[in-house]
């Protein structure tokens, strides 16, 4: 029993949610989700790879207040999240957008394996190919002149 009290403590201490201060949660538990939502897809400019929903960093605060009050003044989530990124920059995004110029960044990595994939084959296909080394040994010149250098 204590063990089950002890690890439902340890999860209800480590959850994301205790980043959101109780003063920053709307009174409309709709609102609140919707909040939530935006706020999980939003990176902490501070903290780097963390949701502003998880972040306890002052500019992840400010962050989550302005989508709450985006959202209080009747923004949809949409306009919400496009207000958030004209004001910090599409960095903000966890997910980036897959249009425009992120296209190239989507793209370039599973075509550049395929690059190194296919490098890899016509490097392996063209070694097999490849004539084999001389393996006769040294001619009697060439005993000679490895004796002269190994006197030196």
């Amino acid at each position: 029993m204590l063990r089950t009290l002890l690890a439902v403590l340890c999860v209800a201490l480590a959850s994301p949610a205790w980043a959101v201060q109780p003063d920053e949660i709307l009174d409309d538990p709709v609102l609140e989700s919707r909040a939530r939502d935006i706020s999980a897809g939003l990176r902490c400019l501070v903290c780097r790879n963390e949701s502003i929903d998880e972040s306890n960093a002052d500019l992840a605060r400010d962050m989550r207040l302005l989508v709450r009050e985006r959202l209080v003044e009747g923004d949809s989530n949409e306009d919400a999240v496009a207000f958030i990124v004209d004001r910090y920059g599409e960095y903000v995004l966890l997910r980036p957008t897959t249009d425009g110029a992120n296209i190239i960044l989507w793209v370039a990595a599973p075509i550049m394996l395929l690059i190194a994939l296919g490098s890899a084959v016509i490097y392996l296909r063209q070694r097999d190919k490849a004539p084999e080394a001389d393996k006769t040994g040294l001619n009697d010149d060439e005993k000679r002149r490895l004796q002269e250098l190994l006197k030196e």
